[in-house]
């Protein structure tokens, strides 16, 4: 069978499966043992079971359930609000107020949560209500939450990120150091937009009066709610940095960290850490399956010649290597519109990862921009996860066409950071470059 015939009968069984709305880490699972009986006879459930179980067993997938972990613990010890209630006593009378707390919000929690969807939620119920009593037009209230809801992707500790490393065998402690600056950057376009849109436009965020608050009153729940979170930084991201721990070992200090933290805030009861074990176990066991079954599926994907002839025809190809990279990107927003996260780096990776490799493209830098377009592909129409999320915390009455326009112009700030990271790879490559 010629490679191509193989790619697209996996490719239209897993759409197939899909559609038919199975759990997405079924679907690959179900076209895996079909295809394996095909190639390898009956041995081949024996060999998918003994390459399931060599995949669980690499040390490599352990920051997975524990940034998770630290996601959950967050979020349902109630920390969150108490942040974003620090963040907003600096902000001032700064235009579109409430809209920029959404961005600082949304950064600080990305430190200490690799759930994206899970940000949505929390800076929806905090912000929203308040938004809507102060005649905040839809675009500025459900916008920057949309966008700020992403910045958990490209912030770590980002689940994502590990994911897509251990996928693709890419160095994950790399990853996460490198998407600290695209993030930073992400960030710094939506308070840039906010400001000069309501300077421009002052009735999509009226402003309100906001009485003087002493230095005091800002610095000490500063001290005690948001520098807290510098140290859950250095349990993950320093240690990478320094050297001092890998990926691994820094997703187990990062967790230990935020159970210390919600004990410390008197948080740490028992239906939160049932909840919060609870909520972690059931997400790892889904992203878990989808990478074992994304490893069998490279596996499958080679059997059958296709990686190599896809490696062939890319290469066969009359473009230069950053135009592959670009049509590499292109296609995963295409995806992403439609896949959830998990499921296209699924599919997209173990399909890439060859062309990237032969072309001499740099991996990380690849790892980044893939990043932020899987970002992207969660606020673009039609069925964008947090478009979905949204829906769930904005008022009763607002339509998806409202929440698609709402999250338009934050995707235009991501194709401009993409544009920085594609023209300026030193924006993603700078600073694991300067790993110990």
């Amino acid at each position: 069978m010629e490679w191509w015939i193989a790619l697209l009968l996996i490719l239209a069984s897993l759409i197939f499966l899909m559609t038919l709305r199975i759990p997405i880490a079924f679907c690959f699972l179900l076209v895996i043992l079909v295809a394996v009986f095909l190639l390898w006879g009956i041995t081949g459930p024996e060999q998918l079971i003994l390459s399931f179980s060599a995949s669980l067993g690499r040390f490599v997938f352990l920051p997975i359930p524990l940034f998770i972990l630290m996601g959950t613990v967050i979020f349902h010890s109630g920390l969150a609000p108490l942040i974003i209630d620090a963040a907003d006593r600096w902000l001032g009378r700064l235009p579109g107020r409430l809209s920029l707390l959404a961005v600082v919000g949304g950064t600080v929690l990305s430190t200490l949560s690799g759930l994206s969807m899970a940000s949505v939620v929390i800076l929806g119920e905090s912000l929203m209500p308040e938004m809507e009593n102060r005649g905040y037009k839809k675009p500025m209230s459900m916008g920057p939450l949309l966008g700020s809801g992403g910045l958990a992707i490209m912030i770590p500790p980002s689940s994502l990120a590990v994911l897509l490393g251990a996928i693709g065998e890419i160095s994950i402690g790399r990853i996460l150091i490198a998407i600290i600056v695209p993030g930073l950057l992400m960030a710094a376009l939506y308070a840039s937009y906010i400001i000069i849109r309501c300077t421009l436009q002052p009735s999509v965020a009226p402003a309100y009066k906001v009485p003087p608050m002493p230095i005091l009153q800002k610095v000490i729940p500063t001290v005690r709610h948001i520098l807290p979170t510098g140290l859950i930084i250095f349990l993950v991201v320093g240690v990478i940095f320094l050297g001092i721990a890998t990926p691994a070992e820094a997703s187990a200090t990062g967790a230990l960290g935020t159970f210390i933290l919600a004990a410390l805030y008197g948080r740490l009861k028992w239906k939160v850490v049932k909840n919060a074990v609870t909520d972690a176990l059931r997400n790892s066991v889904m992203v878990l399956m989808i990478l074992v079954g994304a490893n069998a599926f490279s596996q499958v994907l080679a059997f059958t010649g296709a990686t190599s002839g896809l490696v062939k025809f890319a290469l066969g190809l009359p473009v230069s290597p950053i135009m592959m990279f670009i049509l590499m990107q292109v296609i995963v927003l295409i995806l992403g519109m439609f896949l959830e996260p998990g499921a296209l780096i699924m599919v997209s990776i173990p399909l890439f990862m060859p062309i990237v490799h032969a072309m001499g493209i740099n991996d990380i830098w690849f790892a980044v921009a893939t990043l932020l377009s899987v970002e992207m592909g969660m606020t673009t129409p039609p069925i964008g996860m947090n478009l979905f999320v949204m829906k769930g915390v904005a008022p009763a009455g607002t339509t998806m066409g409202e929440i698609y326009r709402a999250g338009f112009p934050f995707l235009g700030c991501d194709l401009i950071a993409m544009a920085f990271i594609i023209v300026f790879p030193s924006f993603a490559l700078w600073l694991p470059g300067l790993m110990l």
